[in-house]
Order: C-alpha cells, then structure tokens, then sequence
C-alpha cells in the first residue's frame, strides 16, 4: 500500500540568517572583497586574507591593523584599528 499524499508537509527552506544574508560591499571595500555580494563572515575572511598577504598585522600587537591605502578608505582614515573595530567600519561597508 502506497502512503498517501495527504498530511506530508513540505520542508520549509530555512530563513538566512544575519551573518550568512549576502551583502553588497561598498566601492572601497569591494577593491579588497570583490564586487559580488557576499556573507559578513566571507567578506572578514576575505579582509584576513588581505591583511595578511599584505603584512598588515602589527607584529608586536598582533591585534592591531596597519593601514595602508585601501585600507584607510574603509577604516576612515585611521592609520591601525584593533581586530574588533574592524567588523564596527566593516558592517558600514556593508548594504
């Protein structure tokens, strides 16, 4: 006997959530990210990987980061930001 139709619920796609949602990044941070939209965490995984390819990590403060050009566009000018306030001048960059 065939089980029948009725009463079988459809899974429902589960809703994006805040941190996986694809953004779109700003002009400035799309130099460093890439222009298509993507998640927070991929665009801070992508800023990591620039910042070390770069040697833009303090070397006797490993929680600070060194600003070069485009990173000053994105850090408002600040020549070092800690780790925490870049994911605060990243959500700006972020839409």
């Amino acid at each position: 006997m065939a089980p029948s139709d009725s009463g079988t619920a459809k899974p429902t796609p589960k809703a994006v959530g805040a941190f996986m949602k694809p953004l779109h990044p700003s002009r400035e941070l799309a130099a460093i990210v890439g222009a298509e939209p993507l998640a927070r965490s991929e665009a801070v995984s992508r800023m990591w990987a620039y910042i070390k390819e770069h040697k833009l990590q303090n070397e006797q403060n490993k929680r600070e980061i060194l600003s070069d050009a485009k990173l000053l566009a994105i850090f408002d000018n600040k020549d070092k930001v800690s780790m925490f306030e870049m994911n605060k001048h990243l959500a700006r960059h972020l839409k």
